[in-house]
């Protein structure tokens, strides 16, 4: 479903009001928000998906990873989980079992841990979790976060989802595979811790609606933009190419229209010169267990990058944030 279909169906429910909903239903982010007292709020979140590699066990720890981002999108941490699953009643014991056991190697990895879940009978495997978290809900990162002048930063390359697709129509190599695979299966712990220690406070999770997708979602509900820059967005080896290829998913097409509709259509989306098709549709291009993006005040920037290289990690600063709330793609 792409981001104009769910606000679509999503406008007919009603919001509840509550003055310890710190984030819900009204404000369209990646968990919901529920103080418990002054200190102490609890993130909420639900996620699972069919299988996006052959592997079960990586399959179950790919699932986990990606349902546990939304909790660090919050900014928060994870304290234990769920399972949701379906699967086929006539799938073997030991594959069900390898997926449960990734998904709970990878929580176990978060500091977190499996405390139950819920299986029902599916003709196609899927699997995920209910996670829940904790932040200080004076401290929550949200997509309403973006104030002009800030420096934007995203933790993981881009390109899971035209690989995972290309996978699956056996359109790639192994190590084309091999290396989406690492990609989505690193938490983004250290991006929220990261993004807590240099008072970040717009952030989102890059999923299902792609880069542009989910920044258009920022730039919604910030009343700011994105000025993104083409060179400075890294993506994962071989994944320009399957674009170029036109190797996409249905969801990239989905993603596209609505880009189309709530952003070129009102003068809202500006392409550069030099920035080709196929990148702004790889832009668009659904992602699993992507990264976070996030946008801190340009006197912080420095530390965002010190901050990743003594955890070890990569992360890329890949625009700035403008006082006109539209999306842009330039080269330089």
């Amino acid at each position: 479903m792409g981001p104009g279909d769910l606000q679509d169906v999503l406008g007919d429910l009603r919001h509840e009001e509550h003055a310890d909903l710190l984030v819900g239903l009204g404000k369209s982010d990646d968990a919901a928000v529920y103080r418990v007292s002054d200190d102490v709020a609890i993130v909420e979140t639900v996620d699972f998906f069919p299988p996006i590699v052959d592997d079960p066990y990586l399959f179950g720890a790919i699932a986990a990873a990606n349902s546990m981002s939304d909790v660090y999108a919050m900014g928060g941490q994870v304290l234990f989980a769920l399972n949701v699953a379906g699967f086929p009643r006539d799938l073997p014991k030991d594959i069900i079992a390898a997926v449960f056991r990734g998904g709970a190697d990878k929580v176990r990895e978060a500091g977190g841990i499996i405390a139950g879940g819920h299986t029902v009978v599916d003709a196609e495997p899927k699997y995920g979790l209910c996670v829940t978290g904790r932040v200080d809900p004076r401290r929550i990162l949200i997509k309403g976060g973006l104030r002009a002048g800030q420096r934007v930063f995203l933790s993981k390359p881009l390109g899971t989802g035209v690989i995972a697709t290309a996978s699956k129509n056996d359109k790639t190599d192994v190590a084309t595979l091999d290396g989406a695979v690492a990609s989505m299966l690193r938490l983004n712990r250290v991006a929220a811790e990261v993004a807590q220690q240099t008072a970040a406070r717009g952030a989102t999770h890059i999923t299902g609606f792609g880069l542009l997708g989910h920044a258009g979602e920022m730039v919604e509900a910030s009343d700011a933009g994105i000025e993104f820059r083409a060179r400075d967005l890294r993506l994962l080896p071989g994944a320009l190419a399957l674009a170029e290829a036109g190797v996409f998913s249905g969801g990239m097409g989905r993603n596209r229209s609505h880009l189309d509709a709530a952003f070129a259509a009102r003068g809202r989306f500006h392409v550069g010169p030099g920035v080709s098709e196929s990148l702004v549709k790889l832009l668009c291009e659904s992602e699993t267990s992507g990264g976070l993006l996030f946008a801190v005040e340009a006197s912080r920037a420095q530390q965002v990058v010190e901050a990743f290289a003594k955890a070890g990690e990569a992360v890329w600063e890949v625009g700035t944030v403008t006082a006109e709330a539209r999306l842009a793609l330039v080269e330089a």
